[in-house]
């Protein structure tokens, strides 16, 4: 009796043994294949842009080169200006980036200690803004830098996107969830609200400050709309403008395989930035949210 007990266990930890590495075996090989479809468009874009003009152009596309095109990188760099596009987004992106989190660690820090009269109706009305789509807000931005003559300016691809509720939200959260008796005992002694936010708060919440300026930084460097629309001269042209007409020849004719090569050189701090600083970004995020 015990010994056909003992192999009915077996049999049983045997099977759950088995579901396991089948459930495993499964996630695995769903997470592969979902792996394969987001990378595939990158692999294509760095095979593209290795090509010759004519190869690109065959009926039946081939996975790699025939002939290694390198010279398409330093084509593209000199073609479309891509130093001086560079130059125009890093001033735009450091600039705009470093305001904003002044505005943000200031905004957030009001929101989460200070006392004032009408503040969650403030509040509730400043993230009631997040469900408008911000294709309205350009309209209306795009109307207001008209009478303020800012056009093809760098003011006018800087100031109007300063303020992001989503990000003084993100941070608020965050200074939530500092005690506020670390706050009550610092007035105590005579501390100053700026100075306690700045030996306390800011460094605690050093993770999300992080986050913000990554995520700041790739939205000024994806930016497209908006800097087309009022600043699309070349002195102030963005990097993702700059990539949409540079590679067409006179006669309509696109060197499809140098603007491939262009869009992977523009492409790459991205990839350092999420590579290297992903941890930054995924920990920022998940501390905030908790306490509201």
């Amino acid at each position: 009796m015990d010994t056909m007990n003992e192999r009915n266990l077996q049999q049983v930890s045997l099977r759950q043994k088995v579901g396991r590495v089948l459930i495993l075996f499964l996630l695995y090989l769903f997470l592969v294949a979902m792996a394969v479809v987001v990378l595939f468009p990158f692999y294509w874009m760095i095979n593209s842009s290795l090509k010759t003009l004519e190869e690109y152009r065959l009926n039946v596309p081939t996975f790699w080169p025939k002939q290694v095109m390198f010279s398409n990188y330093a084509t593209a760099f000199t073609t479309a200006n891509l130093g001086r596009l560079f130059i125009n987004t890093m001033i735009v992106g450091l600039i705009s980036t470093l305001l904003s989190l002044v505005i943000t660690v200031l905004s957030a820090f009001a929101f989460a200690r200070l006392e004032f009269k009408g503040k969650d109706l403030l509040f509730a009305g400043l993230l009631a803004t997040m469900m408008i789509p911000g294709e309205l807000f350009t309209i209306t931005n795009y109307g207001t830098v008209s009478r303020l003559h800012w056009m093809n300016t760098y003011t006018v691809l800087i100031v109007p996107f300063l303020v992001s509720v989503f990000y003084i939200y993100l941070l608020r959260q965050n200074f939530l969830q500092i005690p506020n008796e670390l706050y009550l005992a610092a007035k105590v002694d005579g501390t100053s609200d700026i100075k306690y936010l700045w030996k306390v708060m800011i460094p605690l919440s050093l993770p999300t400050l992080i986050s913000i300026t990554i995520l700041k930084m790739m939205g000024a460097w994806n930016s497209y709309i908006w800097p087309r629309l009022v600043a699309n001269d070349a002195a102030h042209r963005m990097i993702t403008n700059g990539l949409r007409n540079a590679f067409t020849d006179t006669t309509g004719d696109v060197n499809y395989p140098v603007q491939m090569a262009a869009v992977a050189l523009v492409s790459a701090p991205l990839f350092l930035v999420f590579i290297f600083l992903r941890k930054y970004i995924m920990k920022g995020v998940s501390r905030s949210g908790i306490k509201g």
